[in-house]
């Protein structure tokens, strides 16, 4: 019995830090979007979760069911008309899996990105390492890497900077806007 409790607010806790980090990775990126749309270099939003309430508010919160499978976190216009969809994900282990991503967000991606879109995973390892990881790259990683997951060594051609509050994940696109390319 005592293991049970003991396994069940373990869980509990994880569930919360999870929910914690998913909320500060989500911020940094929140942030960063205003960076470029405030520079011009682009117009990038999250997608918001597709729910229906099924109770009804109480003490400012709801309980509600998905009605549709989740989207790609971020879609949004690029300066010169391309567009841009990308997925967020963040871990504090050391590696991450394939399966983060979901099948519909799978569909989605390759869609997009057949349209000609910019598609990408944005990845966070521990907030201490960002990724911009092409599409193609995270999609194939068994190729690529030899298996269903990744690493930050695996991914070092694609780190991007985290400075001043920002994350660069558009580096080629801030080029061109401050020098009117």
């Amino acid at each position: 019995m005592m293991d049970e409790a003991v396994k069940h607010y373990k869980a509990v806790a994880t569930g919360r830090r999870s929910k914690v980090a998913g909320e500060h990775w989500e911020n940094m990126i929140e942030a960063s979007c205003m960076y470029y749309s405030d520079a011009g270099v682009a117009e990038i939003t999250k997608t918001p979760e597709p729910m229906r309430p099924i109770r009804p508010l109480k003490a400012g919160q709801f309980v509600a069911v998905y009605t549709k499978h989740a989207q790609p976190d971020y879609k949004g216009t690029l300066a010169g008309g391309g567009a841009v969809v990308f997925e967020a994900k963040h871990t504090d282990t050391g590696r991450m899996s394939r399966s983060v991503i979901l099948e519909e967000q799978e569909r989605q991606l390759n869609r997009h990105e057949a349209l000609g879109a910019d598609c990408f995973v944005m990845l966070s390892f521990e907030f201490e390492r960002y990724f911009r990881v092409p599409w193609s790259i995270f999609r194939d990683m068994k190729q690529h890497f030899g298996r269903k997951y990744v690493t930050p060594q695996d991914l070092e051609p694609y780190e991007i900077e985290y400075i001043g509050g920002i994350i660069h994940f558009l580096p080629e696109h801030e080029k061109y806007r401050r020098t009117g390319r």
